[in-house]
């Protein structure tokens, strides 16, 4: 199998030939990606002083990790939403990179980038405010989203063109120990919108994957029926690899490194290296639905290299094990 099947049908349950690869490219890599340039999702850094998005949210960099954080709304109030700045994304100039994407992906599963629905609202309005606006003035927040949501469908629209294979945004919805806001006002307001954006990939013939960290069992069903394929989930201690299995195991597909915030920061090397044979185990089945991966800031998540080499290597073995090569 090519590296683009292997990944597809680890998602879809249909009995790949290995575990898929996402590691340092010594280690191989079974992905390859398109997006817009410059993307209206992105995040600037911040590490050089203050920078200022495409929306006009200001990001700053507090410490070592390749992520800023925004430190000035655009939507100080609500009046302030009606001279937002929102960014062009039907301009041809943002989609120069998307001819040949498929053809420079070869063999690989090539994903495209969307732009998030939840993460970009708080960008743009700040946490707090969003969380009041749930119960003060649904009304605008819901407009805000609609807008992001139009911005996926076009952006689907554009991509199908070069075929890709999955269609990802993120979205960190859960705190350590609980999700961010109320499981009903979350069905209420994104559920319909991420089951909007999830049908017009499939329609276009891409699977769908969500990054979302934290505690986020409250909403994993109904990201299933809202049909999301693929959790990929940098935390799994703090809601509990037993749970997860027992409620969705065979359900989603997860794909995930050892876990970024324990094990990886404070395990030993066996320690890392037993917690990949447990991920496979209780996250994956005979048929596929787990996928491993690194974390791509290691030294932002204070991980030494030793142990994302010793991660990564032991991955490989997990896959030769599980699929009768040794």
């Amino acid at each position: 199998m090519t590296p683009r099947e292997i990944v597809r049908r680890t998602i879809a349950f249909e009995s790949p030939s290995r575990l898929p690869r996402s590691f340092p490219q010594e280690f191989g890599n079974d992905f390859a990606g398109v997006g817009m340039s410059p993307s209206p999702d992105a995040r600037p850094s911040g590490k050089n002083g203050l920078e200022t998005d495409e929306w006009g949210a200001v990001w700053e960099n507090i410490g070592i990790c390749n992520l800023g954080e925004v430190k000035e709304f655009p939507i100080k109030t609500w009046n302030d939403f009606k001279t937002l700045k929102v960014p062009d994304i039907t301009s041809p100039a943002r989609w120069t990179t998307l001819a040949g994407a498929r053809a420079r992906a070869g063999d690989k599963y090539l994903m495209a980038g969307g732009i998030s629905l939840y993460e970009r609202a708080h960008f743009l309005r700040g946490l707090e405010n969003l969380w009041m606006d749930i119960y003060d003035d649904r009304e605008n927040l819901e407009k805000l989203l609609d807008i992001l949501v139009d911005m996926n469908l076009y952006a689907i629209g554009r991509y199908k063109t070069e075929n890709p294979d999955g269609y990802m945004f993120c979205d960190d919805w859960g705190l350590q120990n609980r999700f961010m806001i109320s499981p009903a006002s979350w069905r209420e307001i994104w559920k319909p919108r991420y089951a909007k954006v999830y049908q017009a990939a499939h329609e276009a013939g891409m699977q769908t994957l969500l990054h979302s960290c934290g505690h986020i069992v409250e909403v994993l069903d109904d990201l299933i029926e809202a049909g999301l394929d693929v959790i990929q989930m940098d935390q799994q201690e703090n809601m509990g690899l037993d749970l997860l299995a027992q409620r969705f195991k065979g359900r989603i597909a997860f794909w995930c490194p050892v876990d970024i915030q324990s094990v990886m920061c404070h395990g030993t090397l066996d320690d890392v290296r037993r917690y990949c044979w447990a991920l496979s185990d209780k996250l994956g089945t005979p048929r596929g639905g787990f996928m491993p991966k690194w974390y791509g800031d290691p030294k932002g998540a204070g991980h030494t290299m030793e142990a994302v080499n010793a991660m990564c290597a032991e991955f490989l073995k997990v896959s030769d094990a599980a699929f009768g090569k040794n």
